[in-house]
């Protein structure tokens, strides 16, 4: 008999929110893969228990999954826990799960706490269309790529972030994705010092410029307008002659322009006055 995989939600703040489904899985689990075992740890005593804990994190996902694999062909029953949350939700939870369904093995989710769900539900945005993005590069290069690949986006977007890294990332938001683009920024969900603070991305990051940065985030950031979204697919010549075409300047349509495509207004200017 093969075991099963559970996917044990765990609390992002409050015991609480354990459900009485995760406690009965966690007693019975034969292994509890996580995250940190040392975090993994802590709850289990909090919690009264004493299990065999396996370490299962990014870096060693690949040896692990093996050993895990092995466990579960011979029938032990593995609880895959992340620090806080939802494993396999930015964790490398997936490798073990798809290779737990190739080896027709079964994986059972245990519904619980979420914090990017958590932090869309009170952002006040559309929660019809979103997309999860998680945690963007540290690299500023490469993090500015990846807010462009979604500046035109309608749907509403997700973010993690890390405390030393917040101001960065809502300051090249503000720069890609416009200073007026409404963010709702999450930090500390169901912990004591729990703050939604919501407003446009300049008024949200001078918020945290003026009150300091701790605990840690969720940036859920107000989907573009199809309007927006129709005009930057236009080429910059049929941008440009949209903006002539209601009787604005050569000089005023190359502003127009480039606050549209969050470019800088000389290098708008360099394409046409060439």
């Amino acid at each position: 008999m093969m075991g099963t995989l559970y996917l044990v939600a765990t609390p992002i703040g409050n015991l609480g929110d354990l459900s009485s489904r995760a406690l009965e899985v966690l007693e019975s689990a034969d292994i509890v893969a996580a995250e940190d075992t040392r975090v993994t740890g802590s709850l289990l005593k909090k919690l009264g228990m004493e299990k065999k804990l396996v370490s299962y994190y990014e870096h060693n996902a690949s040896m692990r999954s093996g050993l895990l694999l092995s466990r579960l062909e011979a029938g032990d029953c593995v609880a895959l826990v992340s620090d806080a949350g939802t494993p396999a939700i930015s964790d490398p939870g997936e490798d073990i799960v798809a290779r737990c369904i190739e080896k027709n093995i079964p994986v059972i989710p245990v519904p619980g706490p979420c914090a990017f769900v958590c932090a869309l539900t009170v952002s006040g945005f559309s929660t019809k269309r979103f997309t999860f993005v998680g945690f963007l590069s540290a690299k500023q290069g490469e993090r500015k790529k990846e807010l462009e690949a979604y500046c035109h986006a309608t749907e509403t977007l997700i973010f993690y972030e890390a405390p030393h890294r917040l101001l960065k990332t809502l300051s090249d938001m503000k720069e890609i994705l416009g200073a007026e683009r409404r963010v709702s920024v999450s930090r500390e969900i169901t912990k004591k010092f729990e703050e939604h603070i919501r407003g446009t991305i300049s008024e949200v990051l001078a918020h945290f410029e003026e009150h300091g940065v701790k605990g840690e985030f969720v940036i859920v950031a107000e989907g573009g307008t199809k309007a927006e979204s129709d005009l930057n697919a236009l080429s910059l010549e049929e941008h440009l002659e949209h903006y002539l075409a209601l009787g604005n300047s050569k000089k005023d349509s190359i502003k127009l322009v480039a606050a549209d495509r969050n470019l800088p207004k000389r290098e708008v200017y360099a394409h046409f006055i060439d």
